[in-house]
């Protein structure tokens, strides 16, 4: 099949002059390429994902208050309120609070995950994404990947602060490594709880509102601030089941140049856990949104 178009001569009468004749098969070489891009693997998709997540940081650089401005706040509060009432002196307080306020700092901004990921589905930007020929999850690993540098800096500040009012942590650089690395897989795999959460909600608002629900008791209601054995039994069967403890204990272990041992297990198992069950939750509602 061809078609032919007509256009008027220069010439004088302006008759129109027939030109050369377009067939479908030459109109489908111009407009399909003979060599297709290959399909970016799984990796490549979600490390692309998550650097464009540190690039909403670089364009929109308030959002590093909460990893920067607020454990700074957090660290100085609870040292100078808390630490002469309960261990004599804020110094001897601070050995025991840092690394429980790490983590309490960290796992409270991962809730904004799922801030993120309901802020691209309100914006439409999801639609997009679900019609690229990609790998389904890279979408949400990537938001995840992004995150963890947020968790990183936030974890620097916090021990910076410390180290400027007093910590020494006596298990060393390594044990500051280890601590500061089971948390980032810790909060990596509670952030999976969020983008569940980031799905299912309507607005942002709400994905805070409930966010801070769950949060508020899991990081009150355990060893951060005080030692369990002070405790009510009946709150000490709560407390000593909470997946924070668990986290908050073994930081600080490593901190303090001793291994963790059951904690750490259950740390590892919470984070397993949380991926198992949540990370394909997540999936089957961003396949249905």
């Amino acid at each position: 099949m061809s078609t032919a178009t007509q256009t008027n001569a220069p010439g004088a009468g302006g008759a129109p002059e027939e030109l050369a004749a377009v067939s479908t098969e030459s109109l489908a070489e111009l407009l399909i390429a003979k060599d297709r891009p290959p399909r970016p693997s799984a990796l490549s998709a979600s490390v692309t994902f998550g650097w464009r997540a540190m690039l909403k940081i670089k364009h929109v650089p308030e959002q590093l208050f909460d990893v920067t401005a607020f454990p700074i706040m957090m660290v100085l509060m609870y040292t100078y309120l808390f630490g002469g009432a309960l261990a004599g002196s804020p110094q001897e307080y601070l050995q025991r609070l840092l690394p429980g306020i790490l983590v309490m700092s960290i796992v409270m901004i991962t809730m904004y995950t799922g801030v993120s990921v309901n802020t691209d589905i309100d914006k439409g930007v999801f639609d997009r994404f679900r019609t690229l020929p990609i790998w389904r999850p890279s979408v949400m690993v990537g938001y995840l990947l992004g995150d963890v540098l947020r968790y990183i800096l936030g974890s620097l500040v916090i021990l910076t602060v410390g180290l400027i009012l007093g910590f020494r942590p006596e298990g060393g650089a390594a044990g500051v490594v280890a601590g500061i690395a089971l948390l980032i897989v810790f909060s990596f795999a509670f952030s999976w709880v969020w983008t569940m959460f980031g799905l299912m909600l309507r607005t942002e608002k709400s994905v805070m509102g409930v966010s801070m629900m769950v949060i508020f008791p899991l990081t009150f209601l355990s060893d951060i601030f005080v030692e369990t054995s002070t405790m009510p039994g009946w709150l000490q069967a709560f407390v000593n089941n909470n997946p924070v403890t668990h986290v908050s204990s073994s930081v600080r272990s490593f901190m303090q140049g001793e291994w963790p041992g059951s904690e750490l297990i259950w740390t590892l198992g919470w984070a397993g856990f949380l991926v198992a069950v949540f990370g394909p939750i997540t999936m089957r509602l961003y396949n249905r949104k």
